[in-house]
């Protein structure tokens, strides 16, 4: 895994729940490609559309509450999202993400829509390009790390198998 990745930012408010991200009646397939075409469709129309692989959404508390399904990270994930940093998140989204191989950071962090921010995995570091601030965050272990560049946990556990 890139241990730095530079995006433009999509901004979030607190509280986004699964089905803003990506509406129950698209939960009929697991296809990360797909479910990346209705990704925030309800809330945000165009998103599809507009967003870039190597995006970063930057939201409040609380993101990812609502269902325990993994097709919340998977939509993020198909429309090219590199990684959703909040000031919380709901555990079992965290987890959902972490085990498909999405990238995710706690922290509180000041950007709008369109600017670019540079995350620094190892580092713990969060700096938004446009205004020059910095952002602590605690470093993602080792292990997360590489489950997250292996495309998550079965793919970790698959490699670890082939050794």
């Amino acid at each position: 895994m890139n241990k730095k990745i530079k995006g433009r930012v999509w901004r979030f408010g607190d509280n986004i729940d699964t089905d803003q991200i990506i509406p129950a009646k698209y939960l009929v397939t697991g296809d990360p490609k797909e479910l990346g075409k209705h990704a925030f469709e309800n809330v945000r129309p165009g998103f599809y559309k507009e967003a870039r692989v190597g995006d970063v959404i930057v939201a409040g508390r609380n993101f990812g509450c609502g269902s325990s399904r993994e097709h919340a990270p998977r939509a993020l994930m198909g429309v090219g999202i590199a990684c959703v940093v909040a000031e919380s998140f709901a555990r079992i989204f965290y987890r959902n993400s972490i085990n498909i191989g999405l990238p995710v950071v706690e922290c509180v962090v000041e950007a709008e829509d369109g600017e670019v921010v540079e995350i620094d995995f190892e580092g713990g570091l969060i700096r938004n390009q446009v205004t020059g601030k910095e952002y602590g965050f605690h470093s993602l272990p080792e292990f997360l790390l590489k489950l997250i560049d292996s495309g998550g946990l079965i793919a970790y556990v698959r490699k670890q198998l082939k050794k």
